[in-house]
């Protein structure tokens, strides 16, 4: 038996690959949020490493607009038996912040200062998949917020946040 096997379990495996996220980063320095997003849905600049990590998509991008999809899976899980409040963290942190991301000019960056999450109920392989809508609430020319929320197909929200970001500017 191995360190990870309990006693009458079945051995578990996941394998993923990514790209170098340093290329990506590189090639979207000299572009807009915008033609950042569109180069990731048609497949001209590679998505994230987290993506591949947590399994999960970018749906849509828009002026202010970002979802993402997840469906739960068992690797997602905590000790409880549910997805892991990291996991809707880095969802709604996701959310946020390419909402922020798809209002940047070409040459101006962002970082998050903050993310104030509030979970509302579980999931499990059960729920189904999740979305994760974030949509910049104000866009100013040091700071920004957005806001995110977590539903399932039906509308029901689990969690939400709130983050606010620091615009970067060539000075």
């Amino acid at each position: 038996m191995t360190d990870t096997e309990q006693p009458g379990t079945q051995p578990r495996q996941r394998t993923f690959t990514w790209a170098d996220p340093v290329e990506g980063a590189a090639t979207g320095a000299g572009l807009s949020g915008a033609e950042f997003f569109a180069g990731i849905a048609d497949g001209t600049i590679a998505p994230p490493p987290i993506l591949r990590a947590l399994d999960f998509d970018g749906v849509s991008f828009g002026d202010g607009r970002a979802v993402f999809r997840l469906t739960p899976r068992e690797f997602h899980y905590n000790t409880l038996g549910g997805v892991h409040g990291g996991v809707f963290a880095t969802l709604l942190d996701s959310a946020c912040g390419c909402a922020v991301h798809t209002k940047l000019p070409a040459g101006v960056f962002y970082t998050s200062l903050d993310l104030s999450v509030k979970f509302l109920r579980p999931v499990t392989v059960a729920t189904g998949p999740i979305t994760a809508e974030g949509n910049v609430v104000h866009f100013g020319r040091r700071t920004a917020l957005a806001e995110a929320r977590i539903t399932d197909d039906a509308g029901k929200v689990y969690a939400t946040a709130t983050s606010s970001c620091l615009v970067l500017r060539p000075e």
